[in-house]
């Protein structure tokens, strides 16, 4: 399939399409047949998953720098059940990190909701450990 078909088949812009195709995140094949001075790039089931496992790691919280680190060790063999774990317990921690800071957030949020539906008594909440 042609960018814009692919495009709508995985949700993405044509923009985003051609921007990770720059990053070298997705590698679609060159046809003989030339959309002006370029080859048409033409899209495989390998391009769909490729954008769902992108679209997957960054609701995850991978940079794409990391996505593209990761796709090229996967691409080279490189990957091992101890490689794995380690990305991920690397991740996991960088998500508990957030859901911390997530949380002072909401408590100080909340906190701060509370004190100005009660009429704003008193003095208002202070953000103590909440920096983001």
């Amino acid at each position: 399939m042609l960018i814009s078909q692919f495009a709508r088949e995985v949700g993405l812009s044509v923009d985003t399409v051609r921007f990770y195709i720059a990053k070298g995140l997705l590698k679609p094949e060159r046809s003989a047949r030339k959309g002006g001075a370029n080859p048409y790039q033409v899209f495989g089931a390998d391009d769909v998953t490729a954008a769902q496992m992108i679209r997957l790691q960054q609701s995850l919280g991978y940079s794409l720098a990391e996505i593209g680190a990761l796709a090229q060790e996967y691409r080279r063999g490189a990957g091992s059940p101890e490689r794995t774990g380690e990305v991920l317990r690397k991740q996991i921690a960088r998500l508990e990190e957030r859901q911390r800071e997530l949380d002072a957030a909401l408590a100080f949020l909340k906190g701060k909701l509370k004190w100005v539906e009660a009429g704003q008594p008193g003095a208002a909440p202070r953000p103590n450990a909440y920096f983001c």
